[in-house]
């Protein structure tokens, strides 16, 4: 369910326009240059029209807005705009949302530096399931022509905005200079759903010029809900290594297959390259709507069938509508003679200046620098294609003097604050699996004008902590991967992780900033995602009875060498148990092996600090029907840290009854519950 923007309803707001007989008018976003600037008007004088206005008659009176549009004014009981002495030119006497279906050539970009939203929106004119989430019922919101007192100038939108849909509604009066659309319109004067998708998002934002420079990465999460990947196609080596190239475009295929949305651009490097035209017909600091990606067969007739000549190409579009790639395979290229007149109508390869274009992957590779790719997250279990498990946690940077109630620590650059940030533990339950971490802040643009500044520079690190952590980190442990730092709303972080726990630890660049987050953790099974909120043991009537933990102890299995090989083919599948005071942390199976790298962690708290207990150790091969028993160790139960490489013995534990093979393990034991 989408969630009233502002508390606006828009089935409430047309049903009242309906009764009142009269045009909706927002009282949110109005006519005036609070709904088009921060400040100061840099364009000119400004006229709001709608595309078509009921009169008390119930007739329609349209005035021209010169060659490419034509919009409407109200002017009761008359057939002529104000000031007119003859009936006008009726341009556009039946608008409509779409004319023709929707497609990503319905999009002019405007007076606006705004391709990175208008290069999103020819990706999402693309996908009809997501178009349609986006123009919700878009057939009840159709002018009627048949019915014009159903007509009320409200339309409404919908956006996933930190987590959820939000439905945001707008009158239909559209801002004009010059007897022309000043921002997003289509090639067709009567079709009106880009130039009012644009004046929903501005209002989101705060105003049109909001949308002024921005991400595409986050225009595509809020079309879709989806998550962002943004690629430096610079920094992977791409252009020298075949073997990668093939990767990422088997990558990107399979993003564009399942429905996702995809962008790219040229960096611009300096204030002079924005928007500056290379020789090759492709412009710098420009944002580009990837709408298509496949193999194209080669050749002529049936051989071509038969044939393995296949090239990976990809389709773009510029969302100025013109000024294409003009290198191999452009429109008007020789290269398309190698491909069959039906090839080409397969793939709808037309021949005029649109903006749209072909070229191959290598080229795309070596001619642009950033890639977006905005991935749907399949959590259906009925779907054919792979299904993700999703985590949604919100959270908060809030700054306070005690530091364990501190939760704006900065990042790891901050060695004394960085572990009072917001904590979050989950698990990866596989061998090895795909983890896709996106960390989000509320949009700041709209409280600009209130002067509250930019975005915050955020960023996350992972960490692999003990099998059996329940309270928060206190000290830094294995960093295993994390996000870069930056001042977008999101960052982003796919990676590859191995059996075990993990803490994933939000952060602001700098300490002591202030600010609400969405962190979503996707994985292939359950994470049991949850934020870590106690330091240590609560205090309970029952710790009296039951006593209360006197020590911490940190065991670290780190490895075993020369284990007995128990298989027919020599070799073991080891795992390692560690019990202390009841308590057991069992690591993951290590297959054919008799060196193993265990590398698992427990954590223990423990009440009996004056009596010697033992903490076992015992190793086991895996085996169907039982696990054999291959050796085990006592560790000592002093405070402070040390390391050591122990023999394994049998469960008696004698000293002359050495089983094969070591065992390497490190140990930390601290009086203070709160020190590791």
């Amino acid at each position: 369910m989408a969630v009233p923007y502002e508390g606006q309803s828009f089935s409430t707001l047309r049903r009242q326009c309906r009764q009142n007989g009269r045009l909706f008018e927002d009282p949110l976003f109005p006519t005036s240059d609070q709904s088009l600037f921060y400040q100061n008007n840099s364009i000119g004088r400004i006229t709001w029209k709608r595309p078509k206005v009921r009169t008390k008659e119930m007739g329609y009176v349209t005035c021209s807005l010169g060659p490419r549009l034509a919009l409407s004014v109200l002017y009761p009981g008359s057939s002529m705009c104000p000031g007119s002495l003859t009936p006008t030119r009726i341009l556009c006497s039946n608008p409509h949302l779409f004319v023709d279906g929707i497609s990503a050539h319905d999009l002019h970009q405007g007076q606006l530096g705004n391709c990175w939203f208008v290069a999103a929106c020819s990706s999402l004119a693309s996908r009809e399931a997501l178009w349609q989430k986006v123009i919700p019922d878009w057939k009840d919101q159709e002018w009627n022509e048949e019915k014009p007192e159903f007509y009320a100038g409200i339309f409404h939108f919908r956006f996933w905005r930190f987590g959820q849909w939000v439905d945001v509604v707008i009158d239909d009066r559209l801002p004009t200079a010059n007897g022309e659309l000043v921002y997003c319109h289509s090639n067709d004067s009567n079709e009106f759903w880009s130039a009012l998708v644009e004046k929903a998002y501005a209002k989101m934002c705060g105003c049109y010029e909001a949308l002024d420079g921005g991400n595409t990465a986050d225009a595509l999460v809020d079309f879709t809900g989806g998550v962002s990947e943004p690629m430096d196609l610079m920094e992977s080596g791409l252009k020298d290594n075949e073997e990668k190239r093939s990767e990422l475009f088997e990558r990107v295929l399979k993003v564009h297959d399942r429905g996702g949305l995809i962008s790219c651009s040229i960096r611009a490097t300096t204030a002079a390259d924005m928007e500056a035209r290379l020789s090759c017909g492709l412009v710098k600091g420009h944002a580009y709507a990837v709408t298509d990606v496949r193999r194209v067969r080669l050749g002529h007739g049936l051989l071509a069938y038969f044939r393995s000549d296949k090239l990976t190409m990809i389709r773009m579009r510029n969302p100025w509508g013109e000024r294409e790639w003009n290198g191999a395979w452009s429109d008007s290229s020789e290269e398309w003679k190698k491909v069959s007149t039906s090839e080409r109508e397969r793939i709808g390869v037309t021949v005029q200046d649109d903006g749209e274009f072909w070229m191959t992957f290598d080229d795309f590779i070596v001619n642009f620098t950033d890639l977006i790719l905005c991935r749907l997250i399949n959590t259906s279990y009925l779907s054919f294609h792979k299904t993700w498990e999703e985590a949604v946690k919100r959270g908060s940077w809030r700054r306070h003097d005690d530091p364990l109630l501190n939760r704006a620590g900065g990042c790891g650059n901050h060695k004394q604050s960085f572990l009072q940030n917001p904590q979050y533990m989950f698990d990866v339950k596989k061998p090895e699996d795909e983890v896709l971490i996106c960390l989000q802040q509320k949009d700041r643009r709209a409280t600009l004008r209130d002067g509250r500044g930019e975005n915050l520079a955020i960023g996350f690190d992972i960490h692999r902590v003990e099998l059996n952590r329940i309270y928060r980190m206190h000290v830094t442990q294995q960093k295993v991967g994390g996000s870069v730092y930056i001042n977008s709303r999101s960052v982003f972080k796919r990676i590859e992780l191995k059996e075990g726990r993990y803490v994933i630890i939000p952060t602001t660049f700098d300490p002591g900033l202030e600010g609400d987050f969405l962190l979503r953790v996707f994985t292939d099974v359950l994470s049991d995602c949850q934020e870590l909120t106690l330091h240590e043991p609560p205090q309970t009537c029952w710790s009296g009875l039951c006593g209360y933990p006197s020590l911490v102890t940190q065991v670290h299995i780190l490895s075993a060498n020369g284990l007995a090989g128990q298989d027919s083919n020599g070799v073991s599948d080891p795992y390692v148990i560690i019990r202390c005071e009841g308590e057991k942390v069992r690591s993951p199976v290590h297959k054919n092996t008799r060196a193993p790298n265990f590398d698992t962690k427990g954590l223990f708290y423990r009440k009996k600090a004056n009596q010697p207990i033992r903490i076992e150790v015992c190793i086991y091969n895996h085996n169907a029907l039982m696990d054999s028993f291959l050796g085990q160790v006592t560790l000592p139960t002093e405070q402070g840290e040390f390391q050591q490489t122990l023999h394994l013995r049998d469960k008696g534990d004698r000293r002359d009854n050495d089983l094969p093979g070591t065992l390497t393990v490190a140990m930390v034991t601290s009086p203070v519950l709160t020190s590791i």
